[in-house]
């Protein structure tokens, strides 16, 4: 949109319309990943992401320069990481200020233990890292990694496993997060002729070529989320969501159970899904653990803040690492609403050593709120259901582009005034 802030509003409280989900960015940021590995030449790949950091990927594996910057793309940093690792090029990976703030050391280091031979350019343990020149040079083909920090570096090294001259046994250590995204990773894999075995705590993939075949990339789930917050927001809504269904690789699909907890009954048909607001009263309180769904955690959070549901969330780890805190951007947003949203004291939870966050309250505008959204594109999507409320007004509003840029126009057709 080219502006630093926008005011939204809907009119009535109703939420009525069609809408068209784009291709899920986790799965095409992976596909993307696999064709390059691919050895022959990609098949046809329908319904890719139009999000910008998959059109960055693709950009990125295509280009040639000896610099290449990934912006504040996360997932596609960690996956060039190790891709990079094999390909044998003199090159710097780089991204935004804030990605030089995002840990990588452990991938790199688990990288470095097969034989990567990576470089810290800045600081050790972050971005930006130099790779030498010369391909992988397998020395070890059973590794261990840390699975309680960020599926993404087990997906990466999972997708690279293949062309590795050893394969790859990878042992998880720890709680393993996420854990729909790895086993997405796997099944995409599967899609393109890559078997794996998962034992316990231990992935095997032996030395294997991928084979291009074609693809549709189903609806983004994550996306989705935003609708049936808007849903249960509403005093009535009806809506009809195109590309998913109740056979996704998307741990994010989490959201019709959760959804089905604040009244709205989901309705599955052989090409979308239909979502509708029942009558009744919502729930007191809500508790989820959101450990193998993060990216739904921000949008529940503000639907618990306009309804006024009491909510506890475990499994929230993960999101002081993304593309901003946001844990503590939520507390900051809400706290504008004079809605709390804090960590319980940890003697709560002492013998389980789980984290448990809680919202309370229900949101009160005694003015028009602006919220800022800290260059990340779930703060703008999750906070802009609360204009079925109230007028609010968002910073940055382009930010929505990293993963979903049609959004403002999909929340304009379903009736929201957007100036």
């Amino acid at each position: 949109m080219g502006v630093n802030k926008i005011r939204l509003h809907f009119p009535k409280p109703v939420i009525q319309g069609k809408i068209h989900l784009d291709g899920s960015k986790s799965i095409s940021n992976r596909v993307l990943i696999m064709l390059a590995l691919a050895e022959d030449k990609p098949a046809g790949l329908e319904h890719l992401s139009t999000s910008r950091d998959s059109q960055l990927m693709q950009n990125l594996l295509g280009s040639r320069e000896e610099v290449l910057d990934t912006g504040a793309a996360g997932t596609t940093y960690r996956f060039l990481t190790a891709y990079l690792a094999t390909r044998g090029r003199k090159v710097i990976l780089t991204g935004s200020e804030r990605m030089k703030q995002r840990p990588i050391g452990e991938l790199v280091s688990t990288l470095n233990a097969m034989g990567a031979g990576i470089e810290y350019v800045e600081k050790e343990g972050f971005p930006p890292l130099r790779f030498p020149g010369t391909p992988l040079k397998q020395i070890a083909r059973r590794i261990s990694i840390r699975s309680t920090i960020s599926s993404q570096y087990i997906s990466a090294l999972l997708m690279i496993a293949p062309c590795l001259p050893l394969g790859l046994e990878l042992q998880l250590v720890g709680e393993v997060i996420s854990r729909p995204y790895i086993e997405m990773t796997l099944a995409m894999m599967d899609h393109f002729g890559i078997r794996s075995a998962w034992e316990n705590d231990t992935i095997t993939i032996e030395p294997q070529p991928y084979v291009s075949k074609p693809l549709f990339v189903e609806g983004d789930w994550s996306a989705a989320s935003y609708y049936y917050s808007l849903a249960a927001i509403a005093e009535e809504a009806e809506l009809d969501l195109y590309g998913i269904s109740n056979h996704s690789l998307q741990g994010d699909a989490a959201i019709a159970e959760i959804g089905k907890l604040f009244n709205i009954q989901t309705t599955w048909h052989p090409d979308h899904v239909n979502l509708k607001k029942l009558p009744g009263p919502l729930p007191k309180s809500f508790e989820w653990d959101f450990i193998k769904c993060p990216d739904l955690a921000q949008t529940v959070i503000a639907l618990c803040a306009a309804t006024g549901v009491h909510g506890v969330f475990t499994g929230l780890q993960t999101l002081r690492i993304k593309e901003t805190d946001r844990i503590a951007a939520m507390k900051t947003e809400l706290k504008k609403l004079q809605v709390p949203f804090y960590r319980l004291p940890a003697k709560m939870s002492k013998a389980s050593k789980i984290e448990y966050h809680m919202v309370e309250g229900k949101a009160v505008f005694d003015h028009t709120p602006v919220f800022a959204t800290y260059e990340d594109h779930r703060m703008a999507m999750s906070l802009a259901p609360l204009s079925l409320i109230h007028p609010i007004e968002i910073e940055e509003p382009e930010v929505v582009a990293k993963s979903y840029p049609g959004f403002w126009k999909d929340l304009q057709s379903l009736g929201c005034e957007i100036y």
